[in-house]
């Protein structure tokens, strides 16, 4: 061995200096999760039944199902507060088509078709106005949500709308090896999403343009058309819940199908981790999100909480989430 050979020394690492290298900020909403549902089921002997699990997830699906397209407009740097109003329009045109067509599998396969379509061009039309008009985001879809919510009110006359298919509650309705159906597509939606995310060039100049758009703009990125994607693939999302819901009530409300979903759809992303100022976030972040939502409204009702007060928890827990991550970025 060389004179000038150093032999570097390093002392080993003890269990806690380890475990305080480990990224917790990131297992933050999973360790809430298990915290949860531990608490749930000491306090409450009707948690664990399975078909009360079952209806939590039938529930948390829809507005998971649009937390999925939020995850990507938030990342990206953006918000919509346009979809419960867009579940409502899609909803209520969805099941006027059914009734148009008649009975039949043909009527339901293409009314879930124009469903998915409609909420992806009402998607596009905010995408437009924010990327093309230049407004933002926030503006232009709190303009877009009493637009659409007035024109649902309009087509309807301001009247439930009831769906004549008979084939069409099955979809909502049905179960699949004893799993709701709905559970079924938020689950292969939310799979299809973090590969989309986290495994294609396309995920990763979302999270580049929610950086930093001018830094992503010099690396080549089209930053105005992935922004613009983000409001398209939330805007399909909606519509594939607006079928769901509306199959699942055979019927659609217009003044309260969607009514604050946008809210907790939002809420499900943040307490999933997702950065409210953009660029970085994950689609099982916003699932567990759903989740810990969903659990939470389901103990408020079997532990018999007045449900004027469900809304000051739901409003805790995200503030808490919100401080996390502040603290977190600090």
């Amino acid at each position: 061995m060389s004179e000038n050979t150093k032999i570097i020394m390093t002392a080993p690492q003890s269990p806690l200096s380890r475990l305080s290298r480990l990224p917790w900020a990131s297992y933050a909403p999973l360790i809430a999760l298990l915290v949860l549902l531990a608490f749930s089921a000491i306090a409450s002997e009707h948690f664990l039944i399975p078909r009360n699990l079952t209806n939590v997830l039938r529930q948390v699906s829809y507005t998971g199902i649009i937390a999925l397209g939020m995850t990507f407009v938030i990342i990206a740097g953006g918000i919509d507060l346009s979809v419960g109003s867009m579940v409502a329009l899609v909803g209520v045109i969805c099941v006027m088509l059914l009734n148009w067509f008649g009975d039949g599998w043909y009527a339901v396969i293409f009314a879930i078709g124009a469903a998915v379509l409609m909420g992806a061009a009402l998607g596009a039309l905010n995408g437009l106005i924010i990327t093309r008009g230049k407004v933002a985001s926030f503006i232009a879809t709190l303009a877009t949500m009493s637009i659409l919510r007035s024109l649902t009110l309009y087509i309807s006359d301001a009247g439930e709308v009831v769906s004549e298919n008979s084939f069409f509650p099955e979809i909502g309705g049905g179960y699949w090896l004893g799993i709701p159906i709905p559970v079924w597509v938020f689950a292969i939606l939310a799979l299809i999403c973090h590969v989309l995310l986290k495994h294609t060039a396309y995920g990763r100049h979302v999270c580049a343009v929610g950086s930093n758009a001018t830094v992503a703009s010099y690396s080549a990125i089209k930053v105005r058309w992935v922004y613009f994607t983000t409001f398209v693939i939330a805007g399909a999302m909606v519509g594939i819940s607006a079928v769901l819901l509306s199959s699942r009530l055979n019927s659609v409300s217009p003044g309260d199908a969607g009514l604050f979903y946008e809210l907790d759809a939002i809420a499900a992303v943040v307490i999933g981790g997702t950065a409210l100022s953009g660029g970085k976030g994950t689609i099982w972040g916003t699932v567990i999100g759903v989740i810990i939502l969903g659990i939470i409204n389901n103990m408020l009702n079997l532990l018999g909480v007045s449900a004027y007060l469900q809304g000051t928890v739901k409003g805790l827990v995200i503030l808490i989430a919100v401080l996390a991550q502040f603290k977190g970025d600090r």
